[in-house]
């Protein structure tokens, strides 16, 4: 998904909002002049935590914001997952449940708001553009072997975990990879994040190589392509995930919630709306 113009510069906003140090502001700001048209978002922030790094000697530690929403979404499995297996279809309401936790971003929002994030829980239907993805959906995981969970966020892995649940109780047969980051960047899932949450009880867990908030195949490692080649069916969550897997070719079932102009703008509908489509 190629970054518009409006895309860049929040991208500079948003570094120019924690420093403003000039000749840091400077490099990010060439890395954006001179991208490619084949670059994204992701792989930007990526290069930027590079020059962070070269200047401040880290990147920013969002481990005790990881913890908190791992904790207050683990604190809700219990409830959360006797909602799902009560209602009418367990597999259908644990992929909105996921989505929700979509909004636990600390690259795209910003501000999260916990009571905000609550409140979304409040609402748990399918609309009919979504039902028309969930049976495409359904109907390639009859047929699948392989499924694979791209993960994005700390907090709504957990959620994640209680869909992979449904999924394999709906289709016994069916093998689920998980793909997470491979090390720490924003508040996306590691493999340690997904061994916290007990992800790792329901899918084989495979890094991505990369402390990026993204899937970028050529930055990837042989298994993690593996994964991804050899899967029958793609679920990927997040914005990030999203534009830097949309538009290669692959067939791709996409979850997140629209939570940036850019995302709004795309697919016409209000901030925090949640998108369930299938890229064929």
């Amino acid at each position: 998904m190629r970054i518009s113009e409006s895309c860049a510069k929040c991208l500079y906003d948003k570094q120019k909002n924690k420093t403003n140090d000039s000749r840091y502001l400077e490099e990010i700001k060439a890395l954006l002049d001179s991208r490619s048209e084949n670059d994204t978002s992701p792989y930007m922030v990526y290069l930027f935590n590079k020059v962070h790094v070269k200047y401040f000697g880290k990147s920013a530690d969002y481990s005790d914001i990881k913890k908190k929403y791992n904790d207050l979404v683990l604190g809700m499995e219990d409830k959360l997952r006797e909602e799902i297996v009560n209602s009418q279809d367990p597999l259908a309401k644990s992929l909105i449940v996921a989505r929700i936790g979509n909004y636990i971003d600390f690259g795209a929002m910003n501000h999260v708001d916990q009571d905000e994030f609550l409140k979304l829980f409040e609402d748990t239907r399918m609309r009919e553009d979504d039902e028309k993805t969930y049976r495409a959906f359904v109907n390639e995981c009859e047929q699948a072997s392989d499924f694979l969970l791209v993960c994005d966020n700390c907090g709504e892995v957990v959620l994640d975990k209680l869909m992979i649940e449904q999924l394999k109780k709906r289709f016994p047969k069916i093998k689920v990879k998980a793909l997470v980051r491979g090390g720490e960047v924003l508040n996306d899932v590691t493999r340690a994040d997904a061994e916290y949450t007990g992800l790792d009880k329901y899918a084989d867990i495979v890094s991505n190589g990369e402390a990026i908030a993204g899937t970028v195949y050529d930055m990837m490692p042989d298994d993690a392509k593996r994964a991804l080649d050899e899967a029958d069916v793609i679920l990927a969550k997040g914005q990030g995930n999203y534009e830097s897997m949309s538009g290669q070719g692959r067939h791709v079932f996409y979850e997140f919630l629209c939570k940036c102009d850019l995302f709004t703008g795309r697919f016409g509908v209000p901030k925090l709306t949640g998108m369930f489509i299938e890229e064929k």
